[in-house]
């Protein structure tokens, strides 16, 4: 009878628990589609994993405003700079691998790698690359990869025509080219390119096989989502623009569903079912704050109790 009393309390503590957890997925729905609305997005993708279990992963809108076909959570969207969390990790194997180290010189891996400031040149670091302290503007160099028919290594050897605006470790500035060099630096060790290296040691042990690094993939794929552009309220279709050559800075299209297996390896410190991508120092490492950054005012006035913003290593 003791038994069976507790077998009913539980079944109960359980079925309460689960009404809670569903009340609030359905209101956190409700905020979702809100403010999608709100900020006149066409569509959107949201997953939820807590405790290393998904629990929401769902779309929201519509993948083009001239379709309509509603987004899923297979629909495939660019991440952009999200991808740079892709290459500081696939550098950690190759760290953990003892390949190479995050004090490397970038010039031996890299002969044909130059900037403005020999004395940089010579003393620039994979990790330097990683965490935006090279002495470069923001966004500085674009313009070489965006639109343009460069390679990827002809991007990099044009950096020496770019001029510092700080000194070398001295100063934040958010970097495309030097994600692409660092890029560089896994194809050249691991001897895949880096987009084979991607696939290779995280998409497809992570079941991620719709996932991509290059528009070409993309756009073959039926279910994906267009970029539009907000003209006096209303959303405009556009055609998307072939960025592979900047593609360690920022090529992974990918979808929530998929994403939600990343986002669980990470907060697994590297490790997924038992399986290890690279060790939980190497996480400690990218999630270190290693070049500090100031507060936007947008920050301040919208987030009073921040107090300090700072770059990892691909993770602002």
């Amino acid at each position: 009878m003791k038994i069976r009393i507790l077998f009913i309390l539980f079944l109960t503590v359980v079925s309460l628990w689960a009404d809670a957890q569903t009340k609030q997925i359905k209101n956190i729905d409700k905020y979702i589609e809100a403010s999608r609305v709100a900020w006149n997005i066409p569509g959107m993708a949201v997953a939820i994993v807590k405790d290393g279990e998904v629990i929401l992963s769902k779309g929201y809108g519509v993948r083009n405003v001239d379709n309509q076909l509603p987004v899923d959570d297979h629909t495939l969207f660019a991440i952009a700079s999200n991808t740079k969390a892709f290459t500081a990790a696939a550098l950690a194997v190759l760290v953990d691998e003892g390949k190479i180290t995050w004090e490397d010189k970038v010039k031996d891996h890299l002969p044909y790698f130059e900037l403005y400031d020999p004395y940089v040149t010579m003393n620039m670091t994979i990790r330097d690359l990683l965490c935006h302290r090279s002495g470069l503007a923001t966004f500085s160099g674009d313009l070489l990869w965006y639109g343009s028919n460069y390679s990827r290594e002809e991007v990099i050897t044009r950096a020496k025509y770019l001029e510092p605006v700080y000194g070398f470790r001295e100063h934040f500035g958010y970097q495309n080219i030097m994600f692409l060099a660092a890029g560089q630096i896994v194809s050249e060790v691991s001897g895949m390119t880096w987009d084979e290296f991607i696939k290779v040691r995280f998409f497809d042990p992570l079941g991620m096989n719709t996932s991509n690094t290059s528009i070409g993939a993309f756009t073959r794929d039926s279910n994906v989502s267009s970029p539009h552009n907000d003209r006096n309220g209303v959303n405009h279709a556009i055609d998307w623009v072939n960025w592979d050559n900047i593609g360690p800075a920022g090529s992974i299209n990918s979808c929530v569903s998929e994403i939600a297996q990343w986002i669980k390896l990470q907060l697994g410190n590297g490790t997924l079912d038992s399986v290890q991508f690279w060790s939980e120092q190497r996480t400690r490492e990218m999630w270190t704050v290693h070049t500090p950054n100031s507060i936007s005012s947008w920050s301040a006035s919208n987030y009073p109790s921040k107090t300090f913003a700072g770059y990892g290593l691909g993770w602002d």
